[in-house]
């Protein structure tokens, strides 16, 4: 990370972008660890990552099948379908889905990185 006119800028190596899943241009929301070293700043020999930190558990999804609840489009999935985000950037597919609509969604299918759901309908 390093500073450039007033803001900070998070560099991503090349081969992530050309081998991995990300698109040049795109808005992407990026968690930031910290970590401490034994060590001087900038060699990484003796690394200490975060010794207080609860031990690394598979998180569980923040959605359940059946949940109800609204969220917001953020863009576009590749077949078309909304894709919204929730909880630590859990993406929810939403069938019909639009850019910029806020919506109810039935959750009908959950999986460790992503939830596939439909807009609720009032059948009232």
């Amino acid at each position: 990370m390093t500073e450039q006119a007033g803001s900070y800028r998070i560099e991503i190596p090349r081969e992530e972008v050309e081998e991995g899943e990300l698109d040049v241009g795109e808005f992407y929301r990026v968690g930031v660890l910290t970590h401490t070293t034994a060590s001087s700043p900038g060699k990484s020999d003796n690394a200490d990552t975060t010794p207080n930190a609860a031990p690394q558990n598979p998180q569980v999804p923040p959605v359940d099948e059946g949940e109800v609840r609204e969220v917001t489009i953020e863009t576009l999935g590749e077949q078309g379908d909304g894709i919204a985000k929730v909880e630590r950037g859990y993406v929810i597919i939403v069938d019909g889905g639009q850019p910029g609509e806020t919506v109810v969604v039935d959750i009908q299918a959950v999986r460790e990185n992503v939830a596939f759901a439909e807009i609720a309908t009032d059948d009232s």
